[in-house]
């Protein structure tokens, strides 16, 4: 009978989810219907014949038909009765029907697609994303928290309706204007406000320009070795990647490279990922005059200049750049925290109603009183501050990790990128297994990454990638060592 099924559904229901009665029922007299215990066509017992044999109210039970008659599941028919429609699907009565036979095969699972395979298995953060070296949880302590939570809870409390919304404008204002003033002045950014759009980080910006600049199947120049997560959003887009070698001075595109003309090209010239090398300025106009030459846009990511321990600032390759060809982003997430997601794109003129429009319809931006505090965080002076005092912080650490590895290093096993940025690359001989390497020292709890594993084509290079932004000063004092250790006896084979 149909009210011993609907009550034998009802009890495991309402043991398994602890749903409300007239879920209960719904999910019940659907699953009844889906299963061909109610056909097509078929008369449902009246609201009060079903509440008295499954002793619930009529108001539940009334519900529950209500939806389903919502959902097209059930028709009703006046002076007659509800009814199941004709048009319900019997999607399990094969399978209630027939038990499946032994040995059968089974349904395939859903497939990803080939890009989503590819996704889902190359160039994974869990084995490229540069972390803290040093075991234990990661140390914010450089960051003014309580201040951070007051301006938080002081724009929440004033929000007006319109905070509350998304923003088709490119982002609040006021941090527009923030962002436009401090990298004019510290990065050489050739800008204004209205060219500043706030995004929720790097990806969310690179994302952009690959949908906005180039089509499915165009080119894109990329380092070698590369930021994995620009590889990524390459890849997700359709976009085709050339690696570009990477050399003492940045990318270097040779004779055999424009055989592949770009639409795109993607650097990041002031502490290349990960090798830490900075472009020289010959480099830089010659690969402006390149992008030039192929009609191509230039993708500038400027991740980490705020950190500079050693050595003049490095300005941006944008302010160089005469025919507006470069695209300037950076992020908020290594100078403040990793979860605050709100990074910057610059985009030249003639792009911005474009850019923003797409924005908008992409993204439904919004996060307006987050801005709206990190706005006056920046025009109140605190972040200079934060800024100053996180870059003494990290300094101290970085002085620590070089001089834990000076007794490895030799003419063959150098430092390179530790001017600026929270990692740097202890680059090893070419005979030299990093990834081997890379796994034994994991063992002793410690985590590096191998630098052949950031290489797209070429198989030269070896190191070892090494984090120390957010690791406690004492924990790199401690673990330096240990880690030099390892170096010395497993990076040099006998």
């Amino acid at each position: 009978m149909l009210s011993e099924f609907l009550l034998t559904e009802m009890t495991r229901l309402g043991a398994q989810d602890a749903l409300p009665l007239h879920r209960q029922l719904y999910e019940s007299l659907r699953r009844a219907m889906l299963d061909g215990k109610l056909g097509a066509g078929e008369r449902l017992p009246s609201s009060r014949d079903l509440a008295q044999d499954l002793n619930l109210s009529r108001n539940t039970v009334v519900a529950a038909i209500n939806q389903l008659s919502v959902e097209g599941y059930l028709e009703s028919r006046v002076g007659s009765g509800t009814y199941v429609n004709d048009n319900v699907p019997r999607v399990n009565a094969g399978a209630a029907a027939r038990p499946h036979a032994r040995g059968a095969p089974t349904p395939a699972p859903g497939r990803l697609s080939t890009r989503g395979q590819a996704l889902a298995t190359t160039f994974c953060a869990t084995q490229l994303e540069v972390q803290p070296f040093t075991p234990g949880i990661a140390d914010f302590s450089a960051f003014p928290l309580t201040l951070w939570q007051r301006l938080q809870n002081k724009h929440w409390r004033m929000t007006y309706p319109d905070m509350l919304d998304y923003n088709d404008s490119g982002g609040y204002a006021p941090l527009r204007r923030a962002i436009a003033d401090y990298l004019r002045v510290f990065r050489s950014v050739q800008l204004d406000a209205n060219q500043v759009i706030v995004t929720t980080g790097t990806q969310q910006s690179l994302e952009l320009c690959a949908r906005l600049l180039a089509d499915h199947g165009d080119t894109v120049w990329v380092e070698d070795p590369a930021y994995w997560g620009a590889a990524k959003a390459f890849m997700a887009t359709g976009l085709a990647i050339h690696p570009v070698p990477v050399d003492d001075e940045g990318i270097h595109p040779g004779v055999a490279d424009t055989a592949h003309p770009p639409k795109l090209i993607y650097l990041t010239p002031s502490h290349q990922y990960p090798t830490g090398a900075v472009m020289s300025l010959a480099r830089r106009h010659q690969l402006l005059s390149t992008a030039r030459a192929h009609g191509a846009w230039v993708l500038e990511d400027d991740y980490d200049s705020e950190y500079r321990f050693s050595g003049p600032p490095i300005s941006s390759l944008e302010g160089l750049d005469v025919d507006g060809r470069v695209l300037y982003m950076g992020t908020f997430s290594k100078v403040l925290y990793p979860g605050i997601k709100l990074g910057y794109l610059i985009v030249p003129k003639p792009l911005v109603a474009a850019f923003k429009q797409a924005h908008y319809d992409l993204n439904r931006p919004g996060q307006m009183p987050l801005q709206a505090a990190l706005a006056e965080f920046i025009e109140m002076g605190h972040f200079s501050s934060a800024l100053r005092r996180a870059r003494q912080s990290y300094g101290e650490r970085r002085a620590a990790l070089l001089e834990a590895l000076k007794p490895v290093l030799t003419q063959d096993t150098y430092i390179s990128g530790a001017e600026q940025g929270l990692h740097l690359c202890l680059r090893l001989p070419p005979q030299v297994d990093d990834q081997a390497l890379a796994q034994r020292i994991a063992q002793q709890g410690l985590t590096v990454r191998p630098l052949s594993a950031y290489c797209l084509a070429r198989d030269d290079l070896k190191g070892l990638v090494i984090g120390y932004g957010y690791a406690p000063l004492s924990e790199i004092q401690r673990c330096g060592p240990v880690l030099a250790a390892a170096v010395r006896q497993l990076g040099h084979p006998r």
